[in-house]
């Protein structure tokens, strides 16, 4: 069983192969397939941003919030998908901005 696994692009993932963790690059519509199959196999499921707005944002909230295994959604390089501000969302829940 690997310790961590990534799940993202082909140009990303290169990277984290380098480090010597293993990769998987799913193919469109398979994204949530791959983090099922992931979150099986893994402690550590790493998924980037980019892949991660391509699965049901239900699913992954149940994924990133379960304590075994973790499942940490990693910030998009480029900058292209943006993880939305938990802070602001917070503050608007509680009242403190409108």
């Amino acid at each position: 069983m690997p310790a961590a696994v990534y799940l993202g692009d082909e140009i990303s993932a290169a990277g984290w192969r380098l480090a010597g963790v293993p990769v998987r690059v799913p193919p469109a519509g398979g994204e949530a397939a791959a983090l099922a199959r992931a979150r099986d196999e893994a402690s550590l499921v790493l998924v980037s941003a980019a892949l991660a707005v391509h699965i049901d944002a239900g699913a992954l909230a149940v994924a990133a919030g379960a304590l075994s295994p973790l499942v940490l959604v990693l910030p998009d390089p480029q900058g292209a998908a943006v993880l939305p501000d938990l802070a602001a969302r917070l503050r608007t829940q509680l009242g403190l901005e409108a």
